[in-house]
């Protein structure tokens, strides 16, 4: 061969490497599920710091008299949320609801200190009360977000989507807890 043949075959084989290797990484062997990260902390097997245990203790208080047992949330949830709030460690329970076993979602956050949470929940309302908001619940919906120390409560419900008599109670009681914010109609 000569040193022309060599260096054309060289490019030759080079080229084709680099097609594999882009071939590879945009589809032809990537995975075909979807890769997702999940929260910092969410549901049973998370481990939950005092505060988190605290207010959850407060909730399920509030809910007693109710007849509303809270529980470990069974189903992955994650509701919309404003930046800060999506990025704090968190925890789902869920009030047992007879007619709506999938409904009762309640997630606490948490956050470094009492004035984070309060200007999450400030962002939280005033995001849930934009278009970007808006869209990712129900129109009738209801939104409770209160604040109790350093966590940060957040219930919705909606009449048209919210089967069991329960779910406006648990609201109702959870409106008793900490300081509340209120989301732009």
């Amino acid at each position: 061969m000569t040193g022309r043949a060599l260096v054309g075959s060289s490019r030759l084989v080079a080229a084709v490497a680099l097609l594999g290797v882009v071939a590879t990484g945009c589809g032809i062997g990537a995975s075909r599920e979807v890769v997702t990260f999940p929260p910092a902390s969410v549901g049973p097997a998370a481990t939950v710091s005092p505060a988190v245990l605290q207010t959850r203790a407060l909730i399920a208080a509030a809910l007693a008299p109710l007849q509303i047992q809270l529980g470990d949330a069974k189903n992955p949830f994650r509701p919309g949320e404003s930046p800060r709030v999506a990025a704090a460690p968190r925890a789902v329970y869920q009030a047992i609801l007879p007619v709506d076993p999938e409904g009762g979602q309640i997630v606490v956050y948490e956050f470094r200190d009492t004035g984070a949470a309060v200007d999450a929940g400030n962002e939280l309302a005033g995001y849930l009360g934009t278009g970007a908001g808006r869209i990712q619940f129900a129109d009738d919906a209801r939104q409770t977000i209160r604040q109790v120390g350093t966590t940060l409560i957040f219930y919705t419900w909606a009449p048209s989507t919210s089967p069991d008599p329960g779910s406006p109670k648990i609201a109702d009681a959870l409106a008793t807890l900490g300081t509340g914010f209120t989301p732009p109609r």
